[in-house]
């Protein structure tokens, strides 16, 4: 069956829609509120939780995983809410900035005491928007709808605090307990949309568009309608780079985000200056100091590859000129795998994956790889199911990705061409997307 961008990229498209729908209006809140990484803060937590579920032997993404991640995200907005001090010393994002901290440490510590459950919570953090279900996407919406409703009919209050607290302290308003709520309703969209679009992306539709409205006009709708029109156009721009270049598509979202905001303030860094040369002057000075920079990078990047290269070139010599290669050459099965267990170096794993003529051993290779270094070893898999023309093989190797990614690929060894290289793409993607 061939496939269409439709196909692929829609229901990413429908995703982003309304995470752009309700970032932006909450990202208003936040820049006033000047509590800029409070997302990122609700995100650790909401992730916090479902780490302490996975202790319990509740997978990520049931409906037992969300419920510890809203609770511990109901937890985090208790206390933001009670951090919120009228003639405060110490500013509420540094209060935010411990708690994020506070929250990471906790969750590495519980990963460590779950065996194999690092690679499940990376999964939460990190999101996959491009395999997003038409099933979630529906459920995000209600949700998203439900908390927008709650905000517009108490609008008058979120809209005080934010913009004007000392009016609100003085009209005897209860800050912490509406704050509590701002936060609960935060939080409840926080937990949706991490899980989907992972931490980078939900904190550029926050902010970029709030930034951006905000440096064009101070009225609100007004900055509503920007954020929205900015969310719709960098969206489908975005996405349709991803997919034409082949690229991530939460990554190149962001990255062209962050280029879009670039250009408006350039745009009216120039619009407002009131000596037009000079400011032309500064941004050519700008773009050439850019320039320069990115030049010594590169300069720099590829004298440390060369080096690298003649390091690695050593190591992987010095493996072949170990009895270790003579002896696995004679090694299949059991005793091969047996024998792999006592080799933790991925030079030497890949020196015997790249030397060896058997389809089967190299798999073999490969499966050892994946537990000194899973990303490296789906690559040793992925190289292997391209140039293996063995459909038994082809088949054990697909299984194993599909268990290690806990996606399935649609991979058949038995399908068409056009298909598998689909399938391939597919794979290749979600490792530049996990890098």
């Amino acid at each position: 069956m061939n496939l269409s961008i439709w196909d692929i990229m829609g229901p990413a498209f429908f995703e982003c829609l309304i995470l752009v729908g309700i970032h932006s209006y909450l990202g208003l809140h936040v820049i006033r509120r000047k509590v800029i990484f409070v997302d990122l803060a609700l995100a650790q937590i909401a992730a916090l939780g479902t780490t302490v579920g996975f202790l319990f032997g509740i997978m990520p993404g049931t409906q037992g995983a969300y419920w510890f991640s809203l609770t511990f995200a109901i937890i985090g907005a208790a206390v933001f809410s009670v951090s919120r001090i009228r003639h405060e010393k110490i500013p509420q994002e540094a209060v935010i900035g411990l708690v994020y901290a506070i929250a990471a440490a906790v969750a590495i510590l519980v990963i460590d005491k779950a065996p194999h459950g690092a690679e499940h919570i990376k999964e939460l953090l990190t999101g996959s928007i491009l395999w997003v279900k038409w099933g979630t996407i529906e459920t995000a919406a209600i949700v998203y709808a439900l908390v927008g409703v709650f905000h517009f009919i108490f609008r008058d209050k979120f809209i005080l605090i934010s913009e004007h607290p000392e009016k609100a302290y003085e009209q005897g308003l209860s800050i912490r307990f509406w704050d509590f709520l701002f936060y609960v309703s935060f939080g409840i969209v926080i937990t949706h949309s991490v899980g989907t679009a992972g931490v980078l992306l939900v904190f550029v539709f926050l902010v970029v568009p709030a930034i951006t409205s905000m440096m064009i006009t101070d009225v609100l709708w007004k900055q509503l309608v920007i954020g929205w029109s900015m969310g719709l156009f960098v969206t489908v721009i975005g996405l349709y780079i991803s997919y034409v270049a082949d690229l991530p598509s939460g990554p190149t979202v962001v990255a062209f985000y962050g280029l879009v905001l670039t250009l408006v303030a350039v745009g009216l860094y120039l619009f407002k200056a009131q000596k037009k040369s000079k400011a032309f002057v500064n941004v050519a000075i700008g773009i050439g100091v850019t320039l320069l920079v990115a030049f010594g990078i590169i300069v720099m990047g590829r004298a440390f590859k060369k080096s690298q290269l003649k390091n690695h070139t050593q190591k992987t010599e010095a493996v072949f000129n170990d009895t270790a290669f003579s002896k696995i050459k004679k090694l299949n099965g059991t005793d091969l795998q047996k024998y792999l267990a006592g080799f933790n170096n991925t030079d030497s794993l890949f020196g015997f994956f790249n030397t060896s003529n058997d389809k089967y051993q190299k798999f073999q290779i490969a499966q050892r790889l994946v537990n000194v270094n899973l990303k490296e070893g789906v690559k040793a898999m992925l190289s292997l199911l391209k140039d293996s023309s063995l459909p038994f093989v082809n088949q054990e190797i697909a299984d194993e990705i599909k268990k290690l990614t806990h996606l399935s690929f649609s991979y058949d060894p038995l399908g068409s061409k056009e298909q598998n290289l689909k399938a391939i793409k597919k794979i290749e993607r979600w490792l530049r997307t996990n890098e």
